[in-house]
């Protein structure tokens, strides 16, 4: 068993850090908001801690799951973040979907500490958290991988070393092309079988079985179908993948046309109020299939 520190309790981090106390670790928590930890430490036990320094002190692993580049650069450098009180030879997994760049430079940052950096995206929503099954794309070297991974497997179905730092939100790039491309996909399809007179929930209980089967048709077209979206990964945080991987892609020159389209089709859920809802929501730029 382990002594962690897990940063960040939102939809994600709250019950990835609750797999881990219920597997056994030692955990002291961290959150913005303080309330939040102090709730997560009534449930699983453990201990919280007011600042990133204060919670990660003597842990041999830190899990880090915030927003973005900016957040996960508040609670890992400065005086009061990770880095700041991490011991030497201790690891610290990003979790945050951020940019590839942003793990190449906190991993420079973590080996001046002499620490390890591992940059340790999920996809499988928040579903897949609160059930442990999450799939987990990992950059980073294979001493810091096989530290990390039999804890990591507290919460995952799925974790596989991709290569360098940086390959784990490279992967999740490649994740997210493909969830954008499909769910636009499958709301176009569903919008069409309405269209044609058919049957939307038989139509997919048909298609399901042969080469259109997907996890989103699978999950997603009864919700979708009925116009409920208040669920899931949010809207707006798709579009801030969206936004790292094409700028990603204008410097790796990867041509995007169908993803950059799909982009501007879910700022058009934002305009229509729903950037908090699921990304199955594109069906709802369509009619009769969508909102009224």
């Amino acid at each position: 068993m382990a002594k962690v520190a897990f940063i960040g309790l939102g939809v994600m981090g709250y019950p990835m850090a609750g797999h881990l106390a219920r597997a056994g670790h030692q955990l002291c928590v961290y959150n913005r908001t303080a309330a939040k930890a102090a709730q997560w430490v009534a449930e699983f036990s453990g201990s919280s801690a007011s600042t990133p320094r204060e919670a990660v002190q003597g842990a041999e692993l830190v899990m880090v799951c915030v927003g973005n580049d900016d957040d996960l650069r508040s609670v890992v450098l400065g005086p009061d973040g990770a880095f700041a009180a991490m011991a030497a030879g201790a690891v610290l997994v990003d979790h945050t979907t951020a940019s590839a760049n942003v793990a190449r430079e906190l991993a420079v940052l973590a080996a001046e500490h002499e620490l390890g950096f591992l940059d340790a995206p999920v996809s499988g929503g928040q579903a897949g958290a609160q059930n442990g099954i999450l799939t987990v794309m990992v950059g980073g070297e294979q001493v810091f991988y096989d530290r990390a991974a039999p804890v990591i497997d507290s919460y995952a179905r799925m974790i596989k070393l991709m290569g360098p730092v940086g390959s784990g939100q490279l992967t999740k790039m490649v994740n997210q092309i493909c969830i954008g491309g499909l769910v636009q996909g499958l709301s176009e399809a569903l919008h069409f079988a309405q269209c044609a007179g058919l049957e939307g929930h038989l139509a997919m209980e048909v298609i399901s079985k042969g080469a259109a089967q997907s996890w989103q048709l699978e999950n997603r077209h009864k919700t979708m179908l009925a116009g409920e979206f208040d669920f899931g990964f949010a809207v707006d945080w798709m579009r801030k993948d969206l936004s790292i991987l094409l700028e990603e892609a204008r410097r790796n020159g990867a041509q995007l046309p169908v993803t950059a389209l799909v982009d501007q089709f879910y700022a058009d859920v934002q305009a229509m109020g729903g950037g908090r809802w699921d990304t199955s929501s594109l069906i709802a730029r369509l009619k009769p299939s969508g909102r009224a």
